[in-house]
């Protein structure tokens, strides 16, 4: 095979000091040493599959403890005498297999808690058994979800094989207009390129708009890469990432960033400076048409949650929107930080305060209200939300409607009780 070495995207580059080589190329497949790997509640699935492998559970050993995360955080609350029952044995096997770190209900969704707690970092490849650990990629982490199947053999050898994916590019420039963010940007993708434009495909967020946004735009953008097909998503690391992580970090860091004379499969310019709000309408991620087209349509419920918006620029955005305001009668408006720390900062400047009252309702921090657990729908209601996807049944019930939009766009439809523009709203007030 002719030798045709070229420069290195972000995700090869990683890929490659992973796998121990100088140099990679997409279509090749290579075994890669993990840095982290992180489990939800399913860790409880893996006593069983050691003992279906023949290996006696007390004989098992995580090939590197610090480097294995367990945080519960689905169906929390705990909706029925089953979840309970689940929840202790998740809590029995990471204390049975002496995982490194094990974080309970206590504190949040999983993918925030893994980069508040400092443990997906640039230049690292990650793997979660939860299919939206792309999210890792806006602190320069290579970060990818994984099966329980998978995850098991992680946890014995600390490697996993991968095919090198080819990457595609995102150059942004501009500055988001005001109550327009980074979810905007997400939904007007998957809106002209489909939902499966990146599939198995890396993504890099480029360009001086993708510096221009916050870490928690960032972790939305790669959050919803999943929902644009990718098998990663990343950001170069920037001042922004280092300060974020300056308190974090718990062990040193080596940013990666793309060679001059990398390969991209295709190159997407966007300017964001003349984007409007994004709707995606039911029952697909990809069925987005801006503000305009859906405005008016009637809703029952609208929610800003999960680990796509459940952060703290995300619920300080619907504070800004209410203050001042109250939720229109006959809507059910939650705000569910993403973990302890998002509630935490909330309290302290005020912006709980402002929401309890406008009339919002304050959730646990937990992936509950992604689903159904806290939020459930009847036959017939619509919610708009700012949530990673709007599936039929996503909410409990297939006679439901769900929009996906901004945390601007939800906090003001809930105002307004229809699907509004947030600009309207707040120019009316």
């Amino acid at each position: 095979m002719k030798d045709e070495r070229r420069g290195m995207t972000i995700a090869e580059k990683i890929i490659a000091r992973a796998a121990g080589r100088s140099w990679v190329a997409p279509g090749e497949y290579v075994t890669a040493k993990i840095d982290i790997a992180m489990m939800n509640d399913n860790i409880r699935y893996i006593p069983a599959l050691l003992q279906k492998a023949g290996i006696k559970e007390g004989a098992f050993r995580i090939w590197d403890r610090e480097r294995f995360v367990v945080i519960i955080d689905h169906r929390v609350p705990t909706p029925s005498l089953a979840d309970a029952a689940n929840h202790k044995k998740a809590r029995e096997a990471a204390l049975s297999l002496d995982v490194g770190h094990f974080y309970d209900i206590f504190e949040g969704v999983s993918h925030q808690v893994m980069v508040e707690k400092g443990h997906a970092l640039p230049g690292e490849l990650v793997v979660g058994a939860d299919s939206h650990a792309t999210t890792y990629g806006a602190l320069n982490a290579l970060g990818t979800g994984i099966g329980v199947t998978e995850m098991a053999y992680v946890a014995k050898t600390g490697q996993l094989w991968f095919k090198v994916p080819e990457t595609i590019r995102f150059d942004l420039k501009g500055t988001l207009p005001e109550y327009v963010s980074a979810k905007d940007i997400a939904l007007f993708v998957a809106g002209c390129y489909g939902t499966d434009m990146a599939q198995y495909r890396a993504i890099e967020w480029s360009g001086p708009g993708a510096a221009e946004l916050s870490i928690d735009g960032r972790l939305t953008l790669a959050n919803m890469s999943l929902e644009l097909g990718a098998k990663f998503a990343v950001f170069q690391a920037d001042t922004k990432t280092e300060e974020f992580l300056h308190a974090r970090a718990h062990r040193a860091f080596h940013p990666v960033a793309p060679d001059p004379d990398a390969r991209y499969v295709r190159i997407y310019p966007l300017d964001v400076s003349s984007l409007v709000p994004q709707v995606a309408r039911p029952h697909n991620v990809g069925n987005v048409g801006a503000i305009t087209e859906v405005v008016g349509v009637p809703i029952q419920q609208a929610l800003i949650a999960s680990c796509c918006n459940g952060r703290i620029d995300d619920i300080q955005a619907a504070a800004r929107i209410v203050k001042g305001k109250k939720v229109k009668k006959g809507v059910r408006f939650y705000v569910n930080p993403a973990s302890r720390e998002v509630y935490q900062t909330a309290l302290k400047r005020g912006i709980i305060s402002t929401l309890i009252e406008a009339g919002v309702m304050i959730g646990i921090p937990s992936c509950g209200f992604c689903n159904y657990f806290g939020g459930a729908m009847a036959a017939g209601e619509t919610c708009i939300a700012a949530l990673p996807r709007n599936f039929k049944g996503r909410m409990g019930n297939p006679d439901a409607k769900i929009y996906l939009a901004s945390p601007e766009t939800v906090a003001a439809s809930a105002v307004a009780g229809v699907i509004v523009d947030p600009r309207e709203v707040v120019c009316c007030q």
